[in-house]
């Protein structure tokens, strides 16, 4: 018996160990091969195919390996570095892929058995590396965290009315404090009690005469509150700071511009070359929403208002004849006879897109943030120093501005910034 143990020891142990060596192997190494995958993935595979079921340049790749003949990885090495070969040689699976996708040819990929067998890994579970698709959160649209707090009620109305309350109320205990020592001097003197006031017109014309000084202040402070509200109340006539109109299909900044970093110019691709900022076509929004058909907070149902705009079927990956205008709400209103170039602030003057529409990347609905008004503008030019240092455009302009401020800070305002004839001719 001692014998039969010494020899399994030394015999069959050894071949146990390394037997559950190679079973457990596959599994230690699936997470670093998926992280390897991921990286091929993302520089080979992700500009024709998603980890999803939807269709990109090609198929959605989600369970592929149970879609393909089998074994099936041994296929996919085959089609991955070869398809026109696999096509050639007659593979009926191979053919059918080629006929349905337009007779279209997947380029060969210079990959090894070993980087395409990561990928493959890297698919069958992306959620092993964080690499799988987002699932959609509620479709509602979220709230705007920068989004302008609900204002407060007027303070200077309401400390008013409290004045005149207070007011009200110590007239009518001086009044009833002088009643009260009017009956006790009379008690005293014997003469009869006072009559009871009626009040009436005369009563009201008699107090008034009698009380001019109260009079005065009271109709001072009245003045000098509606002025005020009348002033205010012209001064904001074409004034919407703070506006945010819900437009007819939910775009938010703060994920675009934000979270994504996607560049304003990319889509607002006017303001470097032009007067207006132009509002991107839906084909823009196409060069990626082609392949995400998904977002992280609104799910399938926004993407899907593009779709329909541009009349876009993604299963088939044809346009319609029937595309419709998407129909945005205009946001930032400058009044007609003002003049601003937006390539004159953003190319040359080398303004920052929030330093006027505000901390756009983290809006979830678009808002005005500044108030657009004359006053805000001049009072910019007077503050903004002029960035000329390696800007060719000012270079001779400068030179004359050194011979008349020297080496001061050049402002917008020293170079004729605040002219009336520089916005309004």
């Amino acid at each position: 018996m001692q014998t039969n143990n010494k020899v399994f020891t030394f015999c069959f142990k050894p071949l146990v160990i390394l037997a559950a060596f190679l079973l457990l192997r596959p599994v230690s190494l699936y997470s670093q091969d998926a992280a390897a995958g991921q990286k091929l993935f993302k520089n080979n595979c992700a500009a024709c195919h998603t980890l999803t079921d939807a269709k990109l340049v090609g198929p959605g790749l989600k369970d592929v390996a149970s879609k393909v003949p089998q074994p099936a990885e041994e296929w996919l090495i085959k089609w991955i570095k070869n398809s026109q070969a696999l096509v050639k040689s007659g593979d009926s699976y191979a053919v059918k892929i080629f006929e349905e996708y337009n007779k279209s040819v997947m380029p060969s990929q210079a990959l090894s058995d070993d980087e395409i067998k990561s990928i493959l890994a890297y698919i069958a579970n992306p959620e092993a590396v964080g690499g799988g698709a987002a699932k959609p959160k509620e479709a509602a649209k979220p709230a705007d965290s920068t989004a302008p707090a609900a204002s407060n009620p007027n303070t200077t109305l309401y400390f008013l009315l409290g004045l005149i309350i207070l007011f009200l109320i110590l007239i009518g205990v001086l009044s009833g404090v002088k009643k009260s020592m009017q009956r006790m001097v009379n008690n005293q003197a014997g003469l009869p009690e006072p009559e009871p006031v009626t009040y009436n017109w005369d009563y009201c014309k008699h107090w008034l005469r009698n009380n001019k000084k109260i009079v005065a202040v009271v109709l001072i402070l009245l003045s000098g509150y509606l002025s005020k509200a009348a002033w205010d109340g012209m001064m904001g006539i074409g004034v919407y700071q703070g506006y945010a109109p819900e437009q007819p299909i939910f775009f938010s900044h703060k994920i675009h511009a934000g979270e994504n970093g996607i560049s304003c110019v990319y889509c607002h691709s006017g303001v470097e070359k032009s007067k207006i900022s132009n509002v991107p076509s839906a084909n823009v929004c196409m060069n990626c929403h082609k392949g995400i058909q998904e977002g992280t907070v609104t799910g399938k149902t926004e993407i899907a208002k593009i779709y329909k705009a541009l009349d876009y079927d993604p299963d088939k990956q044809t346009y319609g004849p029937n595309p419709q205008p998407i129909k945005w709400v205009k946001v930032h209103q400058l009044p007609e006879h003002a003049y601003y170039n937006h390539a004159q602030h953003v190319t040359v003057g080398k303004i920052e897109c929030q330093t006027c529409h505000g901390p756009v990347e983290k809006m979830d609905t678009l808002r005005q943030f500044s108030p657009l008004t004359m006053g805000w503008c001049v009072d910019c030019h007077r503050k903004t120093e002029v960035k000329m240092a390696g800007n060719p455009y000012y270079d001779k302009m400068h030179e004359e501005l050194k011979k008349t401020y020297g080496n001061k800070p050049i402002t917008v305002s020293m170079m004729g910034g605040i002219e009336c004839g520089k916005c309004h001719y």
